[in-house]
């Protein structure tokens, strides 16, 4: 790639400015697909935004399915409303739903208005659901059909509209009753087989599993580990099939939450950066934490301030608190971890503090235990007397029981205060077990000053 066209966003930026259409499809066909997310996100957004109403619907609307959501809302956002209708017709259901949702209102009404009554009412549905649910990640391509149905009448059907279904995926399609209820799965195999006079109900496989519009991811990738399918239908309050959702779009999504999630412990407003955002803006939701972070570890720093002289007695200890510090808070995060990975998967409810707390605290007593027996052989080894290796073990010791017990139950604490439980790791959590571990340290040392000078 690179000794046929050099450098592809240096050679996209140059056939934009220029204008050269047929230039840009061809530079564009042999981009590797691996690589394209990478040169798009090194175009600016006016370049996107050019690239994207310059081509081809149907190869625009491809290319929007490699960018983040943030650059193809921002993409969408600055075409002309007309084109970006054209263009979001030919996304899959669900992207199409994802966009809307993002977009705001005005430049949503917009564009709906400037797309078939068909697609913009279903694009609109789509848009209402949350993004973390059956609704919001579904697709709405499926087969189906009615029960009484002959094969030969499907079959029929399959090959007039077979370029409207050549994207769908068709290994199964859905029956419905004369209600509209889904009431079985149809598996093509056997429709093929099948005679052409038999109806679907003598071949659907009945009582199928279904999920409702409304549940969420956690409940999604519960169902989905605990059996083998590629995917599952969903269905509304009437038990009428509204989609499918598939297994590979519910991993994705799970793997987009856990990085939203990291983000978000790292002290990321609003869980979503990447490097061609704006400096400003990136700037922006780094410092709403830092800032804060700031007047937090200010009380840290109170801590060592009082206990000065104890400090400035005994200056080894000043080796170990950082240590300790690190060490409980590492013990917190693990904590973290675990109760986010409970309420994630449904294990655990917000109002059971106590229960947390218990088998925290008792994991904490132990790896407590462990670990100051062994930073307290090292400091009475290294530096002694024994008596310091006695005050950083009990230290440790009795802070890692305070991270723990403090890493289990933040999250559960956000959740109740309807606040996001991945920030319970970021500043909070290091803060106050940095604060505790210099007390201990030091008000255990401030005791038994004369035995450790």
């Amino acid at each position: 790639m690179e000794t046929e066209i050099g450098d592809p966003r240096r050679e996209l930026s140059r056939l934009i400015e220029r204008g050269d259409d047929e230039g840009l499809r061809r530079v564009l066909e042999v981009i590797p697909a691996s690589d394209l997310a990478l040169v798009l996100s090194r175009l600016s957004n006016d370049e996107r935004t050019a690239l994207l109403g310059r081509l081809p619907v149907e190869t625009a609307a491809d290319l929007i399915e490699y960018l983040p959501n943030v650059h193809a809302v921002s993409a969408i956002e600055n075409l002309e409303p007309s084109s970006a209708a054209a263009i979001i017709e030919q996304l899959p259901s669900h992207l199409q739903g994802d966009l809307i949702g993002e977009l705001d209102d005005a430049d949503a009404r917009n564009i709906l208005d400037r797309m078939p009554p068909e697609d913009a009412a279903s694009a609109r549905q789509l848009s209402r659901y949350e993004d973390d649910e059956a609704g919001g990640l579904m697709i709405t391509e499926m087969l189906v059909y009615d029960e009484r149905q002959t094969v030969a009448s499907v079959i029929a059907d399959l090959r007039i509209h077979a370029d409207a279904y050549r994207d769908y995926e068709i290994q199964y399609g859905y029956v419905r009753d004369e209600q509209g209820c889904l009431s079985g799965v149809l598996r093509m195999r056997d429709l093929l087989l099948a005679p052409h006079d038999r109806t679907l109900d003598r071949l659907m496989i009945r009582h199928p599993s279904s999920v409702a519009d409304t549940t969420s991811l956690e409940e999604l990738a519960e169902f989905f580990d605990g059996n083998n399918f590629l995917g599952v239908p969903v269905v509304d309050r009437e038990r009428r099939p509204v989609g499918v959702v598939l297994r590979s779009a519910v991993h994705v999504a799970r793997a987009e939450r856990q990085g939203s999630d990291l983000l978000k412990m790292q002290g990321i407003v609003g869980g979503e950066e990447l490097r061609s955002f704006p400096l400003l803006t990136r700037s922006r939701r780094r410092l709403a934490w830092l800032s804060v972070n700031i007047v937090l570890n200010l009380f840290a720093a109170s801590v060592i301030a009082a206990f000065q002289d104890t400090l400035s007695s005994v200056i080894a200890l000043a080796v170990f608190l950082p240590i300790i510090s690190d060490m409980s808070g590492c013990s917190g995060n693990q904590a973290v971890a675990v109760t986010m990975r409970e309420l994630s998967l449904g294990l655990v409810r917000a109002d059971e503090l106590l229960r947390v707390w218990l088998a925290e605290v008792s994991i904490g007593l132990m790896n407590g235990a462990a670990l100051g027996v062994m930073i307290g052989l090292i400091a009475w080894l290294w530096q002694g007397p024994m008596m310091l290796g006695l005050v950083v073990a009990a230290a440790l010791a009795i802070n890692t029981v305070v991270a723990v017990s403090l890493g289990g139950i933040l999250p559960l604490l956000m959740r109740r205060l309807n606040l996001d439980p991945a920030i319970a790791s970021g500043p909070i959590l290091t803060t106050v077990t940095d604060m505790c571990g210099f007390f201990w340290v030091l008000g255990l040392a401030s005791l038994v000053l004369d035995r450790l000078t």
